[in-house]
């Protein structure tokens, strides 16, 4: 028990130390020094690949919206604010919304082929229907997800759009995994309520 105790405890401050070692890479990146965002890019590019990866499911892409996040976080270093949050859900957040600009632009470009179809053959009424209630249904989640708080909405977000364990999320903006699962859990409660979801 007591080696569970201390692995587990090893764990955390490993956790601490990587979380450190980050903010202080990007605190030299916002200064131009090219080595510490090889660095930074070494130390996180997985992660945040692979959140792109999952928001996107396309890895050509992927690839593509990974290179433009590092490109906005070597423009951008000067405004990460270490009291705001840890360096990687700084980062983390950077490729979320690029991920989802992404799809966004793909949905843009899909509204234009499916109006040019519209305005050259009847479209089927099942996939009109189906269409129409899947983005009113995006729609209301968007409003609802804005109505929570922001630490709420970072922590539904990446446990439920980018994928990750309570146990991550609570790494990623470094906070105990106890604090990670109230604002999961707070946030899903609100969700719920938004959406008139009855358990």
């Amino acid at each position: 028990m007591e080696a569970a105790s201390t692995g587990s405890r090893e764990s955390v401050d490993a956790a601490r130390g990587q979380a450190q070692q980050l903010t202080t890479l990007l605190r030299q990146v916002a200064t131009g020094d090219e080595q510490a965002f090889a660095e930074l890019y070494d130390l996180t590019a997985p992660r945040l690949h692979g959140l792109i990866v999952r928001v996107l499911r396309n890895p050509a892409q992927s690839e593509e919206v990974t290179q433009e996040v590092y490109l906005d976080i070597w423009r951008t270093a000067t405004r990460f604010d270490p009291d705001r949050g840890s360096a990687l859900s700084w980062m983390l957040t950077i490729a979320h919304r690029r991920a989802v600009d992404r799809v966004r632009s793909a949905q843009a470009a899909s509204d234009r082929e499916e109006h040019y179809q519209a305005t050259h053959q009847a479209p089927a009424y099942d996939a009109t229907a189906e269409t129409a209630t899947t983005r009113l249904e995006s729609a209301r989640v968007t409003r609802a997800l804005q109505d929570l708080t922001d630490p709420q909405r970072q922590a539904v977000t990446l446990a439920y759009l980018g994928g990750y364990t309570h146990t991550e999320v609570a790494t990623l903006l470094d906070l105990p995994l106890g604090t990670a699962k109230t604002r999961i859990r707070d946030g899903l409660i609100r969700l719920r309520d938004a959406l008139g979801v009855t358990s």
